[in-house]
């Protein structure tokens, strides 16, 4: 229905954000467009019906935006992937390198069914870093990653070479 809409017109690029350097592909624009945003939510959930999830899982904060209307979108349930002391309960963590220092991700550890299939998305796969953390962490409370989604890929930085699943990405950028 909304097949004809170029997505990349709705998002906005801010140079050197958050350093000199980098340029910043900002989904704000694209959430606040309706249609534009409906479409996205469409074209993933497409994408991600072959690979029959049970659950999805999004990371803290953007993949927050995607993972919750792509649950209802495909009829399954949604988990959160935190920083460090955000979710209540027993959690269960990995900390992985950054270009400068660590990170840490968490996951509740009753949140995922032993064996259940998990698709992981975020808004966007930069170096990979974030997203294969996230896939080890997945596998480790029992789940089973048939698959990673992004809506932005930069592909200059080959973050999908760090991933042992497939990745689905609605927008590639070279540079």
């Amino acid at each position: 229905m909304h097949n004809h809409i170029d997505l990349k017109k709705h998002i906005r690029s801010i140079p050197d954000f958050p350093k000199p350097g980098i340029l910043f592909y900002d989904i704000s624009t694209l959430l606040a467009h309706a249609k534009a945003w409906h479409a996205t939510i469409e074209r993933m959930a497409d994408a991600l019906r072959p690979y029959k999830p049970d659950v999805l899982a999004g990371v803290e904060s953007r993949g927050f935006l995607l993972a919750a209307p792509l649950a209802l979108a495909l009829g399954t349930g949604f988990v959160m992937m935190r920083k460090q002391g955000k979710l209540p309960g027993t959690t269960v963590r990995h900390t992985y390198a950054l270009e400068y220092g660590t990170d840490t991700i968490e996951i509740q550890q009753d949140a995922i069914a032993k064996g259940a299939r998990v698709v992981l998305v975020d808004d966007l796969l930069a170096t990979g870093g974030t997203m294969a953390a996230a896939v080890k962490l997945l596998e480790q409370v029992g789940g089973v990653v048939p698959a990673a989604a992004c809506v932005i890929e930069l592909t200059f930085l080959e973050g999908r070479k760090k991933l042992n699943v497939p990745v689905e990405t609605l927008l590639k950028y070279d540079s």
